[in-house]
């Protein structure tokens, strides 16, 4: 590790807002920015942004920055990108972006991904083909509903990016991407490091429309000059690979030796391990990526809604007269009076469909076991509790595939509130701790990727030496032991309301 000062930006496009972290050589966090944009969902199940929206954040996200850091603005070596993954960036020839984004979390083409699905010759070819499961979070499953129901958008489309690269080639004027996020696209063989050929072919999209793939820490070229010039930058900054947000925030963990399981807690909920082979994912129960660390696989479950549910619980209430200043502090005080399983209160928490533990795109939120009794606080807990009992199976699924866990490694914006990990620490009966940084997200993580690349820190291992735990949370054994007896029953839930949520969907598209 390098004891010269040096500063390194990550930059992370989110769901709601895009975050700025300035660290520097020791791994310290010296100052950060946010901005927030809007989301359209037009019609249910679809999710959209103007990439627009995220440069303008950037920019202004950046320029904050740096005006905070005059007297180290040269101490600024490199900049590292992390965002949302799997969104479809639709170029012209002009690298003009022709559509608002289609976002992870939009659940429009299931149909697209069954008959590619059908086309590559079933669920294990594709699995063979790519690692995974062809989902409707993914890419492919987007450009093909383009290419179908927007026929002439697509021929006009020259570049397909997914967010965080878009970034990059406003930054730049390149287009690559890194081997994290290129391997959730659904068009990336994923054991081999590479685009799949089948896959492409399958969905009808030459190579050359999709950006060069390199490792998550190599140099992706430097700043344009007047990007440069309006930061307050040299224009010799390098721009590294980064990684998609929910890989390289277990980066961000220092999640690197068996045993130690992320779980990140934002919008979605991830629940995350490292491998040194990639994992033969014959059911493709979890998600395989690449890793940011060359030579590594991820392995994850992604539940769409964790953090979220309580989000959309917040704004429901806001709705009313009054209630426009309810935080999510005085929400969970109430929580905190309403005993363990909200008194037989139960919460499917699909709001945007399902990935993990179980693929259901037109799954939908359910309160189960709703009485008279029940008030806010009953809500508020189930809805916490409903998001960890989900992601409980998820960890459920990696001990099938033998991955152990000894502690949790929580991070993501929830884990601020000390709530939040308890009942974590007690749902999982684990041990929950935080790390220094990590509540910082993807755009920690990306600054960490962007030091290993320029040489900040000698290698990965030598990057997660400055992680410290900050704080530690024990399952307490009658909670945990009462937890352990709800999840019996809520892990059947789902196959009870398959039928329903069938006959739900059929309705809604009467």
């Amino acid at each position: 590790m390098t004891t010269t000062p040096r500063l390194h930006l990550g930059v992370d496009i989110g769901t709601s807002s895009c975050k700025v972290v300035a660290v520097d050589h020791t791994g310290a966090v010296i100052t950060t920015a946010v901005r927030e944009y809007p989301l359209f969902a037009d019609r249910h199940g679809w999710s959209e942004q103007n990439p627009d929206d995220w440069w303008a954040a950037t920019d202004a996200c950046i320029t904050e920055v740096t005006a905070q850091l005059p007297d180290h603005g040269d101490e600024i070596v490199a900049i590292g990108l992390s965002g949302q993954m799997h969104g479809l960036v639709a170029l012209d020839d002009t690298g003009t972006v022709i559509r608002r984004a289609i976002l992870w979390n939009d659940q429009r083409c299931e149909a697209e991904c069954v008959a590619i699905t059908d086309t590559v010759g079933g669920p294990d070819a594709v699995l063979g083909a790519t690692a995974n499961r062809l989902i409707t979070g993914f890419t492919a499953g987007k450009v093909a509903w383009l290419r179908d129901h927007e026929p002439e958008i697509f021929a006009r489309t020259h570049r397909i990016l997914n967010p965080k690269d878009y970034l990059r080639w406003r930054m730049n004027g390149r287009f690559v991407t890194e081997v994290s996020e290129a391997s959730g696209t659904g068009l990336f063989d994923v054991a081999n490091r590479t685009w799949s050929p089948v896959m492409l072919a399958a969905v009808g999209v030459r190579e050359s429309m999709l950006p060069e793939v390199v490792e998550s820490p190599e140099p992706t070229g430097t700043l344009l000059p007047d990007i440069a010039r309006a930061w307050n930058l040299r224009e010799d900054v390098q721009v590294y690979g980064g990684g998609g947000d929910a890989v390289v925030q277990t980066a961000s963990m220092g999640i690197a030796r068996p045993g130690d399981i992320g779980v990140t807690l934002g919008t979605a909920g991830i629940v995350a391990a490292v491998s040194q082979s990639c994992p033969d994912n014959v059911t493709g129960a979890v998600q395989v990526s690449c890793y940011n660390q060359p030579g590594y696989w991820h392995v994850m479950g992604v539940s769409l809604s964790a953090a979220g549910g309580l989000q959309w619980l917040a704004d429901v209430l806001h709705q009313l007269p009054g209630a426009q200043d309810v935080s999510f502090t005085e929400l969970i005080d109430l929580a905190k009076k309403v005993p363990v399983g909200a008194d037989g209160l139960l919460f499917l928490p699909y709001l945007a469909g399902e990935r993990s533990p179980h693929y259901a795109p037109s799954a939908s939120g359910a309160m189960v076991g709703l009485t008279r009794m029940h008030g806010l606080g009953h809500l508020v807990r189930a809805v916490i509790e409903g998001a960890l009992l989900n992601m409980r199976q998820i960890l459920e699924s990696f001990t099938e595939l033998g991955i152990p866990c000894d502690r949790i490694i929580a991070s993501g914006g929830a884990t601020r509130d000390g709530f939040w990990l308890q009942t974590m620490a007690d749902v999982f009966d684990t041990e929950v701790v935080t790390m220094t940084g990590s509540s910082e997200g993807g755009a920690y993580g990306a600054a960490i990727v962007s030091g290993v690349g320029c040489g900040t820190w000698d290698s990965f291992d030598d990057a997660y030496g400055h992680l410290q735990v900050s704080s530690r949370h024990l399952p307490g054994p009658t909670e945990a032991t009462r937890y352990s007896r709800i999840f019996e029953g809520y892990r059947n839930l789902f196959g009870h309301f398959t039928d329903v949520f069938s006959d739900i969907d059929i309705a809604r598209k009467t």
